[in-house]
Order: C-alpha cells, then structure tokens, then sequence
C-alpha cells in the first residue's frame, strides 16, 4: 500500500464532518468513517468502537492520574531540591512535555492505528530501514507498557501497606515479601478486569476523572489549610532550595526532581493504541492526548504548590516508615481519619487508573503481535469472540509485570522502575518523531489535527527533551550507589535491547517487514470476520478466539 495514494485522510474529514457528532445515523457515519480510514491503513476492523471524545480523554487521564502520581513520586523532589524541587521541578518539564503530546497527537490524528508508534515508525522510514525502525520502536513500547503497569500495582501495594500502617497507628508494619505478593494479588485482579468489554472500562474512566479532579482540588485547599501553624511562608514555598540526594552539585541535585513529572507523564499514547475502538478516531485521539497532558499539568502543579505550602520539614518526611512519604505528610497535616480518606480515594484511583494502563498495555501487545514481532504472537493477538478484547495478551502483560516485580526487593525499585518506563516509552514516542522530520517530511499526509509549519520547532523541541530526560534516568539516585541502592533501569532496558538485536541480527531481519495488511487490496470496509468452528480468522494473520 503506497502511503500518499491510500491514505486519504481529506475524504475522512470530510465524511466525519457531514457526518457530525450527534444522533445514532450520525455515529454510525463517523464509525463507518473510522473503518474506511482503517482498511486504507491496512487493517480490518476487529473492536467494536465504544469510546467517546470524553472516555478517550478520561482513560488518558486515568493513566496519568495527577493525584496519585504526584503522591507517589513526591520522594523525588523532596531529596532533589526541597521545595524548588517540587514547584519548579514539575512545571518545567510538563512545558516540555507538551510537545512531545502535540507531536505525537498530529501522527495519531494521521494514522489511528492500534499499532500506534510502531507503525508510524514503519510509514515514515525509509523501505529499506522500515522494518528495523518498527522493530525498534515496537520492542521499546512493549517494555514500557510492561514496566508502566508493574510500577502501577507496586505503588497500588505499597499505598495499601502505607494504609495499614497508618490504620494500625504502626501496629502493621508489612515488609517487602508481603508487599509483593499484595502485588500480584492487584495483578491477578486487574487480569480480570481488562478482560472485559472496553466500553465498560471507558464508561468507568469518565466517572473516575471527576472523583480525581474534585479529590485533587479538595486535597490542595485542605493542605493550606489544616497546615495552619505549619505552613511555611510563599517566600519558603517558592524559593527555598534543599539538596538531600548526596550529589555535591545543586544543579545536578534540582535536575533529578524532573524524574518525577517524567514519571507521571508517561502511557498518554493510549489514545493511540485505543484509536481502533474510539469513534471519530482520527479527531477524538490526538484532542485526548494533548488536553489531558496540559490538564495533567496544571492540576499536578496546583497540587505540588499547596504541598510545598504544607511541608514544614521535608528530612522528617523523608526519614517517616511509611513506604510512601506523602503518607505522613497527609496524617501530620489532615490527621489520621482525614488521610485515610484520601489515602482510600487514591487507592481506587490508582486502581481504575492502572486498569486503563492494562488495556493499553494489551492493546499495543495485539497489535505488534498482529504483525508477529513478538514471540507467541499467534496466541497474543486472538481476540475473543464475546468480550471483543485480547485476553491472551492482558494476561501477558500480568505475567511480565509479575516477573518484573520483583525488583522490589531493591531498595531503588521507586528510581528503577520510574527510569525503566520513562526510557522505553519516550524511546518509542521519539523515533516516529524523528522519522516525521527526516525521511517522512515529505510523504507524511496530515490529518485533521496538525502542528502546521509548526511541525518541525516543535518535534526538535521534543527529540531534544526525550533525549536529555533519558540521560537523567540512567543515574542512580545518590552518588555512591551499592547493589541494593543502584539503579536497575540499565538493567532491565538493556536486557530488553540484547534480545531484541539479537532476534534482530540472527533472525527476524530475514522475515520481519513491519506491518502486516490483514484486509484484502481493493476492501473498504470490513462487514465482519469470516467465522469458522468455534475461530474466526481474518486472511490467516489474524484469529478471534472465545
């Protein structure tokens, strides 16, 4: 399929927009739409599209989740930089941040794929050094995705051991054994929980985006406030700066807070991997990405400023036995019944928030493995036949992020997995990215959301900053790291990059050529699958199973 005489983003514009977005007639245009713009990218439709501007937006949301990343993440800015750290350390990077987001959005927007990143990897490479650049991008996705969601249910285990200790006033204290196996208890659970319909999970996402934002800006006003005699002076809270990380240089010190927001910024691809099940994709997904990115911003900034406010002693929180400092910051400031009821909101909320990041996860294994990259694809990429979702492949990710967890019997897991995702993932959204300004200049087709002249300040800005944060993410968090303190995140990526340039090299180069058409030339779009037995199979790359 040639890229500029298939891709005819203008005619899906143009059906969208006569289409409009209300009333039953119109969906059903926006969605057949959806499919024509699909087949012309290469693909049958195998979801059913459920999701809305607004779940697309809140699923996107759910994964960056201010509230709770801001909470878990606080170690960061505490040891680097104090109270600069955590003002100054998030917004800088968030500003950042958004161009990523915008970058990423005007690929979505052109080609809404479940492939995502990949397959805009393999559209805008040269032929010849397609298949490697899908590899590469591909393989950094997958990594990251399966490092997102171990972080996830480790910081959702460590939050309910947080919770317990509080609750107890200290009488429970869980160690690192019992922490783990809380964690796969949550993995188990969230196996299940992505295995359902998508559309349930959507309508899920929107309800939790309103109990986040209200708890967020309630919790911000309540740290002003009950600080009362605690809280510092805005002299204090702007500009005091605290180096507690070891390192001799303060600027080296304040430039690790950045891990934090990086962190929390990281899975915002979603709306990408979800295009395939989202009405109106080639719109919905890239207006998803960016307003809640800059939601994502403002609000963790409104909540980094009135932490800052209510934070009398940041080596006393640092010193605290809970796992999660933030924990004692919320009982000194709300006392013991007003943290736990946060404490109980943010554990649902990571909880949901983690789910969404679950079917992210999965959607990006179906989709490499739609295309079979991945070891077993012909298992990951079946897709029930009731529930329309890939079970094989959620249960992949549980399995991965279960093994990957026991990193935290480390005592840098916080460091190594933050360094594990925000590597991987800005990896995959930066060579698309790359590939757009080089090779892909010339043959990229925008769609309804692009940068524009734009294109080109924007996506430098972004290769600039991805590689920088990666740099940062490699050093451990103190200057003298032992093997219980050391950052693994070099551990685990190059494990990955091994295996996949040895497959590389060895094998795949001979049969790997990116993505791989599973509709018939000449076909629109799908009307169904061809069923056969109990299995349907779509031209023998792709099964449905029950």
């Amino acid at each position: 399929m040639s890229f500029d005489e298939k891709h005819d983003l203008k005619t899906y514009g143009n059906e969208v927009e006569e289409a409009g977005l209300d009333g039953q007639d119109s969906m059903t245009a926006v969605r057949h739409a959806d499919d024509v713009l699909l087949a012309k990218l290469g693909y049958r439709r195998e979801f059913t599209r459920q999701i809305s501007l607004i779940e697309s937006t809140a699923i996107v949301f759910s994964i960056l989740t201010p509230l709770v990343s801001i909470t878990v993440s606080l170690p960061f800015p505490l040891a680097s930089g104090g109270h600069i750290g955590m003002v100054f350390g998030w917004i800088i990077p968030c500003l950042f941040t958004l161009s990523v987001a915008a970058a990423m959005a005007e690929l979505t927007s052109a080609m809404p794929t479940s492939g995502g990143l990949y397959y805009f990897s393999a559209r805008l490479a040269p032929p010849r050094w397609a298949p490697l650049a899908c590899w590469i991008t591909g393989w950094a996705n997958v990594t990251g995705q399966v490092v997102l969601m171990c972080s996830s249910d480790y910081l959702t285990a460590n939050m309910i051991v947080t919770a317990l200790n509080a609750g107890s006033d200290g009488a429970i204290k869980l160690g690192l054994g019992p922490t783990y196996g809380i964690m796969l208890a949550v993995l188990v659970s969230h196996g299940i929980v992505c295995s359902f319909k998508t559309g349930i999970l959507a309508r899920i996402n929107v309800y939790y985006v309103i109990l986040n934002v209200g708890t967020l800006l309630a919790l911000s006003i309540a740290l002003i406030v009950c600080s009362g005699e605690q809280r510092v002076s805005a002299k204090t809270a702007f500009t005091k700066f605290e180096n507690n990380t070891g390192w001799t240089n303060d600027s080296w010190a304040f430039l690790l807070s950045f891990i934090a927001p990086m962190w929390t910024m990281v899975g915002f691809d979603s709306a990408a991997h979800l295009s395939e099940e989202t009405a109106g994709a080639a719109r919905v997904a890239p207006i998803a990405i960016v307003s809640a990115v800059a939601a994502t911003s403002v609000l963790g900034w409104i909540l980094f400023i009135a932490i800052s406010f209510a934070t009398a002693s940041i080596p006393a929180l640092l010193a605290t036995d809970f796992p999660i400092p933030g924990g004692q910051l919320y009982l000194d400031v709300l006392g013991k019944q007003g943290m736990l009821v946060v404490w109980s909101i943010m554990i649902v909320a990571l909880y949901v928030g983690a789910a969404a990041q679950g079917v992210d996860a999965s959607r990006v294994v179906f989709a490499f493995s739609r295309d079979n990259a991945l070891p077993g694809s012909k298992y990951w990429k079946r897709v029930n036949r009731r529930t329309h979702t890939p079970i094989h492949a959620v249960w992949l990710i549980m399995v991965l992020s279960g093994i990957l967890g026991l990193l935290s019997f480390s005592a840098s897991a916080l460091s190594s997995l933050a360094g594990a995702s925000v590597i991987a993932l800005y990896t995959s959204y930066n060579m698309p990215i790359i590939l757009r300004l080089t090779s892909g200049r010339r043959t990229f087709v925008p769609g309804p959301f692009s940068l524009g002249r734009w294109y080109m300040p924007v996506g430098m800005v972004s290769i600039t900053w991805t590689a920088f944060v990666i740099m940062l993410c490699l050093f451990p968090t103190n200057p003298n790291p032992n093997a219980d303190t050391m950052n693994y995140t070099v551990v685990v990526i190059m494990a990955v990059f091994l295996f996949a340039s040895l497959s590389w090299i060895f094998s795949a180069r001979k049969w790997f050529k990116g993505p791989v058409r599973n509709i018939g030339e000449g076909e629109n779009v799908p009307e169904g699958l061809v069923e056969k037995d109990d299995i349907r199979v779509v031209n023998d790359s792709q099964e449905v199973s029950e």
